[in-house]
């Protein structure tokens, strides 16, 4: 899924409230929505969120509790929990958070289905861009973190190296950055026998990918992931517990290859883009497998 900003609508305000500001906000909301929140024992705790009717016994507001500005662990993503249980409708900060732009975030990031089998069960509440706030941006970062996520997320079965090579080519493509794969035996041939001594023994060959984008003469930027699409253990088999989360061991790579995306994103919305840097993204695939062709110490 794609997560995006609502159009302009009609919204429902949502206040921010900390101990300091909390007189403040009940001000704005009105006598008989305060006296309201009262009767529901609301206090302005990080995380407290409090619906708040109107007359007709629609939805007026929300009341959102955040920490002070200055309390040590406040997280600046926690407006991520609106976007999980705020009922279906628009909503817009009445009040500027402590960080707009990482609380806007938040709530898109906690927007995040993975939809690859299924799609989800229920609309999901939407945000209007907060004033200053540069939303494009923020759209973008959250379009990258997405998409590593939908790769960590899909199975082995589904997102083995060769899968995972063609994800990076279809990116790398987009921005007609140079694309390289480097597998099977010539991964010895280019001096990398450990890539290919890892992944040696599974049904698909191991790989190297290397995208390259940018001026030759540019800054250097090299990102670098582990793409290992699922590691039994070898011959060192992993007990069951091992491999539950083993689908995860190529987030290094999903992580990296989303950042190279926004960053490319990111330059790319600059007038000056291809004066920035020169971007490179390296990641190893394979995938540890048991068979006579495992590699033995």
């Amino acid at each position: 899924m794609t997560a995006r900003f609502a159009p302009a609508a009609a919204a429902v305000p949502v206040y921010f409230v900390d101990a300091e500001h909390w007189s403040a906000v009940r001000e704005r909301i009105g006598e008989i929505a305060a006296r309201y929140a009262d009767a529901c024992g609301f206090q302005p705790r990080p995380g407290r969120l409090q619906l708040l009717p109107d007359a007709a016994g629609g939805l007026a507001g929300v009341l959102f509790g955040q920490g002070a500005k200055a309390a040590a662990g406040r997280d600046p993503f926690a407006a991520g929990k609106l976007a999980t249980t705020l009922p279906e409708g628009v909503y817009r900060f009445a009040n500027a958070p402590h960080e707009p732009e990482l609380a806007a975030l938040g709530f898109l990031l906690a927007l995040y289905r993975f939809e690859r089998y299924r799609a989800a069960a229920a609309p999901l509440p939407r945000l209007l861009a907060p004033e200053g706030v540069d939303s494009a941006r923020v759209e973008r970062i959250a379009d990258a973190v997405d998409f590593g996520r939908d790769l960590i997320n899909t199975p082995a079965n589904d997102l083995g190296p060769a899968a995972l090579e063609q994800a990076a080519a279809r990116l790398a493509g987009e921005f007609g950055a140079r694309f390289e794969a480097i597998r099977g035996s010539a991964l010895i041939d280019r001096k990398l026998p450990l890539v290919h001594a890892v992944g040696q023994a599974a049904s698909e060959e191991p790989r190297l990918v290397d995208i390259v984008w940018g001026r030759a003469a540019a800054p250097k930027v090299t990102l670098v992931g582990k793409g290992v699409a699922f590691d039994t253990g070898g011959l060192d088999i992993k007990s069951s517990g091992g491999m539950l989360l083993m689908k995860k061991d190529m987030g290094g790579a999903a992580t990296a290859l989303a950042g190279w995306s926004w960053s490319r994103l990111s330059t790319c919305a600059c007038a000056s883009c291809c004066r920035l840097s020169r971007m490179r993204y390296q990641v190893p695939r394979c995938g540890p497998a048991t068979s006579c062709a495992a590699a033995r110490a």
